[in-house]
């Protein structure tokens, strides 16, 4: 038996670049040049991180109402999100893993609003066995805790799962729950380090879930 974990943003729906769109933005009307690295590294646990605006006025040479920036700028990632569709692979992964009867779980450091709000409008609401989220648990990524969640509710062992994770945050989580992880960088997050993850991969395009199956159960001595 084998469980197949995804993470949410930035692994099924691409909603980082859309967050990075907007702070860019807000930035570029303020006079502020956005640090690519720097903002990477700020997708840790929240989706609106208040070090970004310390960062905005710390750089910009006029003052501004940090509560009218935030209402602007999550309308405008709001407008971006909206308009992405599903990211390659994702829709293989999930039908390959049906098809060899494996429970799918969604482990995100978003809120269950959030993610079911986007599944449905994607059409795989009904794909997933079990959805656990930030809102759910005590402690977000990179504590193990939601992980542990998702693992519990699929009735599963940490070492019967394969994650598939694109930030370091979220291989943190994952390994510390002992789920074998495999690292899909994105646009925002291929800089980072990733040497946690079991696995790096470019994209879920052509990826074997059989294959990884196999991977997984000979690293942890299973068969």
């Amino acid at each position: 038996m084998a469980a197949i974990i995804l993470d949410f943003d930035g692994l099924i729906l691409d909603t980082e670049t859309p967050l990075y769109r907007s702070w860019q933005e807000v930035c570029e009307e303020h006079g502020v040049a956005m640090d690519h690295a720097w903002w990477a590294i700020q997708l840790t646990t929240l989706a609106d991180p208040p070090d970004a605006y310390a960062y905005l006025e710390k750089h910009s040479a006029t003052p501004f109402d940090r509560e009218q920036v935030r209402k602007r700028r999550q309308a405008r990632e709001l407008q971006l999100v909206e308009s992405q569709i599903l990211l390659p692979g994702v829709s293989e992964v999930i039908s390959q893993a049906k098809a060899l009867a494996f429970p799918l779980g969604i482990a995100s450091n978003s809120e269950r609003a959030w993610v079911t709000h986007h599944l449905a409008r994607l059409g795989l609401l009904d794909q997933f066995d079990q959805i656990k989220c930030c809102d759910e648990v005590r402690h977000p990524k990179p504590s193990p805790d939601v992980y542990l969640a998702v693992l519990e509710a699929l009735n599963v062992l940490p070492q019967e799962a394969i994650t598939f994770e694109d930030s370091p945050v979220g291989v943190l989580a994952a390994k510390s729950a002992g789920v074998f992880c495999i690292a899909i960088p994105n646009a925002v997050t291929k800089g980072l380090d990733f040497t946690l993850a079991d696995l790096v991969l470019s994209s879920l395009a052509g990826v074997s879930v059989a294959d990884l199956v196999t991977t997984m159960m000979k690293k942890n001595g299973i068969g």
